[in-house]
């Protein structure tokens, strides 16, 4: 599957909403089956163990925006962790910079969330930052740049991205910034999939 591919016709073959933005809610309400299906057809056919996996990693790849070897590496980095492989994964995925001020509320969206950050629109602890990868940190403080237009973007976004906001996270909406309370630990995460399905997918 290619992140090439239309997002809508992704959100409809995986049958959940893996980008967040509310738009593609209404789509899957509005057009629940697959691509291809006829209306009233049977929405999802039988698959295959290896067939779900594989589906369910693509639902996390493509919802945060990484590529099949930054996935993998993130795989490994979470088997090396101490604790549960499959919780620091998704620790690890919540701690990436644009999924942050995605979390935030600041984007209605992991890809524009990574938009607003190459384009550096934000700060951390007071020095400009514009790597999506990066991993936040407890105790961090992430601010806006003080430009009239990326501020009325923010407080856009912030009407509409209210169910997206991180529990770690404690978010002055007069301000626009954020500050990191805590790292995300699995129970704070509400996963876009079975997170253990990609953990058996790369350990076969």
């Amino acid at each position: 599957m290619s992140v090439k591919h239309p997002k809508g016709k992704i959100v409809r073959r995986l049958g959940t909403n893996i980008f967040g933005n509310p738009k593609y809610s209404k789509l899957l309400t509005k057009r629940p089956n697959a691509p291809g299906k006829e209306r009233g057809a049977k929405q999802r056919g039988k698959t295959s163990i290896y067939g779900e996996q594989l589906k369910e990693k693509q639902k996390f790849r493509l919802a945060y925006g990484i590529s099949e070897r930054q996935f993998r590496n993130m795989f490994a980095r979470a088997q090396r962790m101490e604790g549960i492989t499959s919780d620091n994964m998704l620790s690890l995925l919540e701690q990436r910079f644009d999924n942050t001020v995605f979390r935030m509320g600041f984007a209605v969206s992991r890809a524009q969330a990574r938009q607003m950050v190459s384009h550096c629109y934000f700060y951390v602890n007071g020095k400009p930052a514009n790597i999506p990868s990066m991993r936040i940190k407890a105790k961090d403080v992430i601010t806006s740049k003080e430009k009239k237009g990326i501020q009325n973007l923010i407080r856009h976004n912030l009407v509409t991205s209210q169910g997206n906001r991180g529990s770690w996270l404690t978010v002055d909406e007069e301000k626009l910034s954020a500050t990191v309370t805590a790292l995300p630990a699995a129970g704070d995460i509400q996963p876009i999939g079975n997170i253990q399905y990609v953990i058996e997918f790369y350990s076969r």
